[in-house]
């Protein structure tokens, strides 16, 4: 893998190292992290993308956001105080869900701004790359849902492993929709920075809310895939008041 991808993988696996037994539940989400994290490293080497040095500096800085509320834990923003705060008991898949809520709907759209300029939104070629780039994500993380899946079955229910192959092609779904919104979701907050700090922190602080909602919405009872494959995934940020 590449330096970066290298010292990122490192720096989850001390954390991962370093629970302590009365947080092992956050294990779960941490462990399913540190193994896509290395597999978005393997494809860079691949030559999966059209800008790896940008894929890997944007993941990077994507880890980092995890890692600062991993160590920030309970003054940590909305979405992760509740992914964290959740239930030790709840089924292994939830609290994958819950932390690719936080770190997805939450994370992401800060993340690509860390790497996409104001200037840069001025150059549709290149937008287009980025966002190319960005959509491939979901080709190299869709390879790991079969793996991830099998890595959480021996915790599941029965009903669980009956459903499955409905599991997967949800997983899947909700993946790619969830990557439009975040695009979509990254365009509302730059227009907000144009505007000043002020503008963007309340546009970030409207996405912290949705993102909390969110999983509020995954912690109720059910079958969680099943409903997000109905209802959706991401979050969509409204047009400015």
């Amino acid at each position: 893998m590449t330096d970066g991808i290298d010292d990122v993988v490192e720096r989850l696996q001390r954390r991962l190292d370093g629970l302590p037994a009365e947080l092992h539940h956050r294990r779960i989400f941490l462990a399913t992290y540190l193994r896509t994290t290395q597999t978005v490293g393997t494809a860079i080497e691949h030559g999966r993308f059209e800008d790896p040095e940008w894929v890997e500096d944007w993941d990077v800085k994507f880890a980092e956001l995890y890692l600062d509320a991993h160590d920030a834990a309970h003054s940590a923003a909305r979405p992760w105080r509740l992914a964290f705060d959740a239930p030790a008991d709840l089924p292994p898949l939830l609290h994958v869900l819950l932390g690719i809520n936080a770190h997805v709907n939450y994370d992401l759209p800060q993340a690509l701004l860390a790497v996409i300029s104001d200037d840069d939104f001025t150059d549709p070629q290149l937008m287009q790359r980025r966002r190319r780039d960005h959509e491939r994500i979901d080709g190299v993380l869709a390879e790991r849902v079969s793996a991830e899946d099998n890595a959480l079955g021996g915790a599941r229910s029965l009903l669980d492993r009956v459903l499955t192959p409905l599991n997967r092609r949800a997983s899947r779904r909700f993946l790619r929709e969830s990557r439009q919104k975040v695009w979509h979701n990254t365009a509302e907050l730059q227009r907000a920075r144009l505007d000043g700090s002020a503008a963007y922190a309340t546009r970030l602080a409207e996405l912290e809310l949705l993102s909390a909602a969110k999983i509020a919405d995954l912690l109720r009872p059910g079958q969680v895939l099943l409903r997000l494959a109905v209802t959706g995934f991401g979050v969509t940020l409204p047009p400015p008041a």
